[in-house]
């Protein structure tokens, strides 16, 4: 009978056999303690002792201990711990002997020689109690939340991408898909891979929004859409998985839960190539949000599956060995997951007359064009919030004769899916906004003309002469960028007069080096001097500009 009744069902026992162990007589008490041993489980003189004791009157104040440690010993510890970067107590009280020195040499942290010891003395855990406030106030007054999933995550074992044997139809790994395009805020799909290891059968399902409810509901409808029953689900850590909702659920329908290692993509290598090969591709990596669009990619999924499962092979892993710092892989040979139904032993009869009866009924070319009807709807959705609108602009699935005959015919057209389609905005004219030197423009190209050497700040302080309220240092970049434009022309024109043979006269600025008159003799252009000027004028127009 020990531990099989509550403490309480155990006071009520001696409440109500006390009084009789008091008047028994020594046999008697004997006979009492057997029986109470035995329904209660307790020791022989435990029981002694509770029978033995009178109820208690009322009981004195309990006497508070005094504190060991006091505020001063609490300041200090707060100023190591910012000292030490916020460090937990286990690091902390490693650090005080060789912090403690340091703050106190460069005046920083003054104790008298008891809170010193103390404070030496101090251990881990009283360092946490201690700092307990200080941490939840340094926090912004929010105590760190203990990871409600983590207890849950710790029950559900561990498989890792070896454990796979050769497991039989009906293990599958899962995994979400996010479609959120550049941003994670705010609420889009998701998308639920379901890869079957044995066969390499794929499901993909939308989700609204990442939701234990719904991660139920999408393994519900997976199950009636796989041609067999599912036996094992192997997740990862995400806590849409990891829940109070998702494992029991699974375990009531008698489903093997696993999850792979912590940041270890590996352990599910086989819905991980599925997203990419069939998720991304189908979908591209644009953002889809509510429940129309979601209406959408389940027509496109529905579509899918089937081009997928039954028409599209794949390679799966044979053997994977190590030779030194070499792996070598074998596979086997590319088969859908049709055929790998169909030739495996675990699959029933039944099953595989069913699957070849509607392998019968398939025409991939209908569902290719339907998947590509769905993804140019998609495609039009792609980064849009107004999904009202955007419903108004669906396409309407085009016939599949049509679309045969336009195989083969589209390839300089672009890229045929619409979902990986990039949208050309608008172009934008540009006006050029009036600038401060416009009416300057002419005085400026003189003094270039005069003296090419001139500096930007110069030509500033010119006009800052002129004209004090509008110039000043401020316009020092702007000035800047008209000699660099300005210097550009001029070398322009000098490779356009060297390739013609006929030099350009012009009575105006052309460039450093040359004289306002024209251009300097071909002799002297072809110079040390001026080899950097003809090869690359730009690079020359910076230096001098520095």
């Amino acid at each position: 009978m020990a531990g099989q009744i509550s403490m309480g069902a155990r006071r009520e026992i001696k409440s109500a056999v006390a009084e009789r162990y008091r008047v028994a007589g020594r046999a008697e008490k004997g006979r009492i303690l057997d029986e109470m041993c035995q329904v209660t489980g307790w020791h022989r003189k435990h029981a002694v002792r509770a029978l033995a004791n009178r109820p208690a009157g009322p009981s004195k104040a309990r006497q508070r201990r005094t504190s060991t440690y006091d505020v001063v010993v609490k300041d200090a510890l707060t100023a190591l711990w910012e000292a030490s970067d916020r460090i937990c107590g286990k690091r902390l009280k490693v650090m005080i002997p060789i912090l403690l020195p340091v703050l106190e040499r460069h005046g920083r942290l003054q104790l008298g020689a008891a809170d010193r010891v103390l404070v030496l003395a101090v251990s881990a855990a009283t360092i946490d109690r201690l700092l307990a406030d200080t941490k939840i106030a340094a926090a912004g007054g929010k105590r760190r939340r203990v990871g409600f999933y983590s207890a849950i995550r710790r029950e559900v074992p561990i498989r890792t991408f070896n454990d796979w044997a050769d497991p039989p139809p009906g293990f599958c790994e899962i995994d979400m898909v996010a479609h959120g395009g550049t941003s994670v805020a705010g609420s889009f799909i998701q998308t639920l891979t379901l890869v079957d290891v044995a066969t390499g059968w794929t499901e993909c399902l939308p989700l609204v929004t990442r939701e234990g409810n719904l991660v139920v509901e999408a393994i519900k409808r997976a199950q009636s859409l796989f041609p067999w029953i599912i036996l094992g689900a192997d997740f990862d850590n995400d806590s849409a998985f990891m829940n109070d909702i998702v494992v029991p659920w699974c375990r009531a329908q008698k489903i093997e839960v696993t999850r792979s290692r912590a940041y270890k993509k590996n352990d599910q290598a086989f819905v991980e190539q599925k997203n990419g090969a069939v998720v991304r591709r189908l979908m591209g990596y644009g953002r889809f949000d509510g429940i129309e669009t979601a209406q959408v990619m389940a027509r496109l999924y529905a579509a899918a599956r089937l081009h997928v499962n039954f028409f599209q092979p794949s390679f799966k892993l044979k053997e994977k060995r190590r030779e030194g710092a070499k792996v070598i892989k074998r596979y086997h040979a590319p088969a859908t997951p049709y055929e790998r139904a169909l030739s495996h032993r675990h699959v029933s009869r039944k099953i595989k007359q069913r699957l070849r009866a509607q392998y019968r009924t398939l025409d991939p070319v209908v569902l290719l064009s339907e998947i590509r009807a769905t993804q140019e709807e998609l495609g039009r959705r792609i980064d849009r919030r107004g999904l009202a609108a955007a419903s108004q602009m669906q396409l309407p699935i085009s016939n599949a004769t049509d679309f045969a005959q336009t195989l083969g015919m589209s390839i300089e057209a672009g890229e045929p899916r619409g979902t990986h389609r990039r949208t050309k905005g608008k172009y934008k004219t540009r006006v050029r906004m009036p600038s401060k030197l416009d009416p300057h423009l002419t005085t400026i190209e003189d003094w270039l003309a005069a003296e090419p050497q001139l500096t930007a700040l110069a030509i500033v302080g010119r006009l800052a002469q002129r004209d004090a309220d509008q110039f000043g240092p401020k316009q020092h970049s702007i000035v800047q960028r008209l000699l660099k434009a300005l210097r550009r022309k001029a070398a322009e024109r000098i490779i356009a007069a060297k390739t013609t043979g006929a030099p350009e006269v012009r009575k105006s600025y052309a460039g450093p080096g040359k004289t306002a008159v024209g251009l300097r003799p071909p002799s002297v252009l072809s110079g040390p001097a001026n080899r950097d000027v003809t090869r690359n004028p730009s690079a020359h127009a910076e230096r001098r500009l520095r």
